[in-house]
């Protein structure tokens, strides 16, 4: 009976000391997440204090420069002012205050006049990125979204080679296309862009599958989430519609809280096809009857493409599918001179598609 009492006594002594250790481990990790939350907390504002001081600094001192130099037009004494300064700045404050780096000072004044426009979330990196943006709509932009969307220089730099903005507006109007930059609740439409860079999926056989491409977005989602901008969340992969007695997928389901909307995405290997169109017409005319919630817009339909003719950009813009695009992609970064050259193609299929439009619908009025 000792023995077996002695067993019992050493079994819960094991027990306890088992559940303090624990308790003690508990207590440290929390202890640990706690302290580390803290610092890392102050260290980012640390950061983003020294960030805010030396951006104002570099506003100052380009502020300066031009002041001294005469002014934004002229420059009254020229480049032997800014070698005097350099070389005095160097001499007291070490290195970064080159003749090139003080030009970048000057031309970020001149860019952006107003001290109170600047924004704590960028750093100097971002602005001299923003700098070399040489349309002012585009810029701004830009701008914007970096502070919405939380760029960091590696995506702003990205979103700027491959033309983010003029993808996004090549079917507007000027007018239309500077609205889009303060718009706060978006036609659905106008976040659409074409074509869509899709690099970051890493295919680079031509021989590929629509299953292939699908596992690559969806595995560099979170790229894939920039390339679309602001707004979207994946709602479903692979959605299926029960339709009648016949079952269809829609390959991917986004929803964007800002347009309030599901955009639905189809992924084709080769042209977008009519029947490619039409399947998306009867997702989208599913998602309209049955989906949508109180408060959401009309559902955008996608279908992305490896090539698209201007055909099929018609078919897409008639005046009972505004919300159905046919979107070509490239899996690989084009030139901007090849970017260029197929945006003036997709704007000037897009601008005979609504004169005709125009042109169909003056006609039926004057039956």
């Amino acid at each position: 009976m000792a023995k077996k009492s002695k067993h019992k006594t050493d079994t819960a002594n094991l027990t306890k000391k088992k559940v303090t250790v624990e308790v003690v481990e508990s207590v440290e990790s929390e202890l640990f997440k706690n302290v580390r939350a803290i610092l890392a907390k102050a260290r980012a504002t640390v950061y983003t204090a020294a960030n805010t001081a030396m951006v104002e600094a570099y506003w100052n001192v380009g502020r300066e420069i031009v002041e001294k130099q005469g002014g934004a037009s002229r420059a009254k004494y020229g480049d032997g002012l800014m070698k005097s300064l350099a070389v005095r700045l160097t001499a007291e404050f070490g290195e970064g205050f080159t003749v090139p780096n003080l030009r970048n000072m000057r031309q970020f004044y001149l860019t952006f006049p107003k001290r109170y426009a600047l924004r704590s979330e960028l750093n100097w990196t971002h602005y001299r990125i923003l700098m070399r943006v040489e349309s002012d709509d585009a810029r701004d932009y830009y701008f914007n979204e970096c502070v919405e969307a939380k760029w960091s220089t590696r995506i702003l730099q990205r979103q700027i080679d491959t033309q983010f903005y003029e993808r996004l507006v090549r079917n507007h109007s000027p007018k239309a296309a500077r609205g889009l930059v303060k718009r706060g609740a978006p036609d659905p439409r106008d976040l659409v862009r074409s074509p869509a860079i899709l690099e970051f999926a890493g295919i680079d056989t031509p021989r590929y599958k629509e299953k292939d491409l699908e596992v690559a977005l969806i595995k560099n989602m979170r790229m894939f989430l920039m390339e679309l901008g602001r707004g979207f969340c994946l709602e479903a992969e692979q959605k299926t519609l029960r339709i009648g007695d016949e079952t269809y997928s829609c390959d991917l389901v986004f929803y964007n809280y800002i347009a309030r909307c599901f955009f639905l995405v189809d992924l084709k290997v080769g042209k977008v096809t009519p029947q490619d169109i039409g399947q998306m017409q009867l997702y989208k005319h599913y998602y309209e009857r049955e989906m949508m919630r109180p408060g959401d817009n009309p559902p955008v339909g996608i279908v992305l493409g490896s090539s698209a003719d201007s055909a099929v950009v018609k078919y897409t813009l008639n005046e009972h599918e505004r919300n159905l695009f046919a979107v070509k992609y490239h899996l690989s970064l084009p030139t901007v001179e090849e970017l260029q050259r197929e945006l003036k193609r997709e704007r000037a299929a897009i601008e005979e598609s609504l004169l005709l439009l125009e042109l169909n619908e003056k006609g039926q009025g004057k039956q």
